[in-house]
C-alpha cells in the first residue's frame, strides 16, 4: 500500500527499472511497443492493444490513427502524459492523474502488457520490472519545472545520448522538433511558463549539469 493516495488533478514523477537493473528495451521495436501502450492503454476501456494487433493483421497498411477513430470515438484518458524518457534499463514519467486511481491503473496496464510482450518475445518468464512503480508527488511548481528537465533530458544526464537527438523521450516534443498528435503530450503545463522554446532550452542546459552530478542519488528525485 502507498502511504499517500494519488490525487486527481495532481502531477507525479513515476519511475521504475528492470529487475536486477537488467535491460528492458533491447531495440527500436521494444521502445515503440512501450510507447504504443501509452496510447492504447491510456483509457478506461481495456483490450485495445489486442484489438489493434488483430486489426493490424488484416489491415497492414492502415495507420493507428484510423484504428483509433474507429475504436475510440470518445476517449476517457486515465492520465495526462506530461513528460517521459525511456532508457535501456529504466524509465521516468511525469503523469497528471485525471480519474480515480488513474495512475495506478495506467501503470498496471502498461507494465503488465509490456512484460507479457517482452517475455513472449524473449522466451522468458517472471517479473521484468523491479516491483511496483515508485511515485513522488510534485506539489510545487518549481519542482515540476525542474523535474521536467530531469525527465526530458534523462538520456543526457545518464550519458546515453543528447536529449535533442534521443528519440525515446519527450524533449523533442517540447522544443517543437516532433509533434505527436496521437500520444498527446501535455507540455503546456511546463511550456506555458516560458516565453519561448529557446528560454526552455536555456533552462534545461543550466540544470542538466546539476542533475548529472546528482544522478546516482535516487532519493533526491523519488522522495
Amino acid at each position: 500500500m502507498r502511504k499517500v493516495a494519488i490525487k486527481n488533478g495532481e502531477c507525479y514523477h513515476i519511475f521504475n527499472r528492470g529487475v536486477d537493473k537488467r535491460q528492458v528495451f533491447n531495440g527500436i521495436a521494444d521502445y515503440e511497443r512501450f510507447l504504443l501502450s501509452f496510447i492504447l492503454m491510456n483509457d478506461e476501456k481495456d483490450g485495445l492493444m489486442i484489438r489493434w494487433r488483430n486489426f493490424k493483421a488484416s489491415n497492414k497498411d492502415t495507420p493507428l490513427k484510423e484504428f483509433l477513430r474507429l475504436n475510440l470515438s470518445e476517449k476517457n484518458k486515465l492520465v495526462d502524459i506530461v513528460a517521459y524518457c525511456l532508457n535501456p534499463n529504466h524509465f521516468h514519467l511525469i503523469l497528471k492523474q485525471l480519474r480515480d486511481k488513474g495512475i495506478e491503473r495506467f501503470m498496471q496496464k502498461i507494465s503488465t502488457g509490456y512484460t507479457m510482450y517482452f517475455n513472449e518475445k524473449n522466451k522468458r518468464s517472471g517479473a521484468l520490472f523491479q516491483g511496483r512503480f515508485k511515485s513522488t508527488h510534485i506539489g510545487e511548481n518549481a519542482l515540476l519545472l525542474h523535474l521536467s528537465v530531469y525527465v526530458n533530458c534523462n538520456s543526457e544526464i545518464h550519458g546515453i545520448s543528447d536529449a535533442e537527438k534521443y528519440p525515446w523521450c519527450s524533449f523533442s516534443n517540447y522544443i517543437g522538433a516532433k509533434e505527436d498528435e496521437i500520444m498527446e503530450i501535455n507540455k503546456a503545463l511546463v511550456m506555458g511558463q516560458f516565453a519561448s522554446v529557446d528560454d526552455y532550452k536555456t533552462f534545461c542546459r543550466s540544470n542538466v549539469p546539476y542533475f548529472k552530478e546528482k544522478k546516482d542519488d535516487e532519493k533526491l528525485y523519488m522522495e
